[in-house]
């Protein structure tokens, strides 16, 4: 489906983005898009929407002074109307935070690429070049999105984001209904329009950090930090590495300096910080986390390679997987990942995605089958196999090992 031409005109008003609004909400699906820039800043600064409907097509500035977005946010939360995106989290993000509201119902055209066998995290230009076999020009793909004006050139290659989507979303709907995979689908947005996978809690800043540390102490001035930082960079706009670097948490939380003089002596704090308001924040969320009571400590999940004795499985797993991935027509990735892979394989019932809804279905039960040895792996003819097979007394054996092993690790 092809969209007609429009002049790269930008809505710049309230109530030409009222109309606007009004004439998409006749349809029951839309496309969107938005550009943003964060290069700078905590918050991502919107500079751009774009949205289309077959035969209508609208920029909008969210930067023009007379603009109210309010009738845009409107449009997201109405339920009658589907908003299909490209690599939708970041565009959910900006208007989640900028309104308190997610859009939905969304289809998000990369997951579902996944879903129907398009590799992972496929890019829009080689969707649209293999849904439509239309070629778009990514030349502005590093456009200062916020200055202006703003060309036609690279008005028209945001516009060319939301324009060829609606013929990705056709193809990859039908696909999904064709092979049964529509409420997989439901269960991917499920998660992408929770308000969840949005809220930035400072307390559970310092997960991003992965800390390798054992000692309790040193744990909970990293968590004090790491929650201080988060905070700082949304109250100051700034980005988490302006207010500190990732290894200047790492230094604090080892040394846990307890004074101006010895945190500007550590090689990642510039003296100029450690003598500042900021410094002194700093040292008192050092000392909350040099007091803290180490029962309030969250648990740390080890991400330690898996025992010898689990090495083997995660090999079979990983056959299995990309033979399940194959034969499906389904991303590896969006199915289970290496981490994932060495969970499963110490643990029957870990906590992860391979193990629940469609993921079990697809992966997850032949996994536990093929770890129980009542499914067994061939290869012929270059074509990996799978076949059911009853287990011997031996892998029973093996089996209940394991698990024994792995209720000892997780009570340690």
């Amino acid at each position: 489906m092809r969209y007609s031409s429009c002049p790269m005109k930008t809505i710049t008003t309230t109530e030409e983005l009222a109309e606007a609004v009004e004439a998409l909400s006749r349809h029951d699906q839309i496309t969107v898009d938005t550009e943003f820039m964060r290069e700078s800043t905590f918050w991502p600064i919107l500079c751009l929407v774009q949205m289309a409907a077959p035969g209508i097509e609208y920029l909008v500035d969210p930067l023009a002074p007379d603009i109210d977005l309010s009738p845009f946010y409107k449009l997201m939360a109405n339920e009658k109307v589907l908003k299909v995106f490209h690599a939708a989290r970041q565009d959910v993000e900006i208007i989640y935070h900028r309104a308190g509201v997610i859009p939905h119902p969304i289809f998000d055209t990369q997951v579902a690429a996944m879903v129907c066998g398009y590799g992972d995290s496929i890019s829009y230009d080689a969707l649209v070049k293999r849904t439509s076999g239309a070629d778009i020009d990514k030349s502005h793909r590093f456009t200062d999105w916020s200055r202006r004006p703003l060309s036609d050139k690279q008005l028209a290659y945001a516009l060319a984001d939301v324009t060829h989507l609606i013929d990705a979303y056709e193809v990859l709907s039908t696909k999904l209904e064709e092979n049964g995979r529509a409420s997989w689908m439901r269960e991917e947005m499920d998660v992408l329009t929770s308000p969840a996978t949005y809220d930035l809690h400072p307390e559970m800043a310092w997960k991003r950090l992965k800390p390798k540390t054992k000692k309790a102490r040193q744990l909970a001035v990293l968590i004090e930090v790491a929650a201080w930082r988060e905070t700082e960079a949304q109250r100051r706009d700034l980005p988490r590495g302006r207010i500190i670097k990732d290894d200047a948490i790492q230094e604090i939380a080892t040394h846990m300096p307890s004074s101006e003089d010895k945190l500007s002596e550590l090689r990642t704090v510039s003296k100029g910080l450690a003598r500042s308001d900021m410094g002194r924040g700093l040292l008192a969320a050092i000392k909350r986390g040099t007091e803290r009571d180490p029962k309030t400590l969250p648990e740390i999940e080890r991400r330690d390679p898996p025992p010898g004795w689990a090495a083997a499985t995660v090999d079979l797993l990983k056959v299995l997987l990309k033979k399940i991935s194959e034969d499906e027509g389904v991303a590896q990735r969006i199915i289970a990942n290496s981490e994932d892979l060495q969970k499963l394989a110490c643990d029957d019932n870990a906590d992860i995605a391979a193990l629940k809804g469609w993921r079990r279905e697809l992966f997850g039960e032949a996994a536990l089958k093929l770890k129980r040895g009542e499914l067994a792996l061939a290869v012929e003819g270059g074509r990996v196999l799978t076949f059911p097979r009853a287990p011997s007394a031996d892998a029973v054996a093996w089996s209940a090992n394991s698990e024994r092993k792995s209720n000892g690790r997780r009570r340690r």
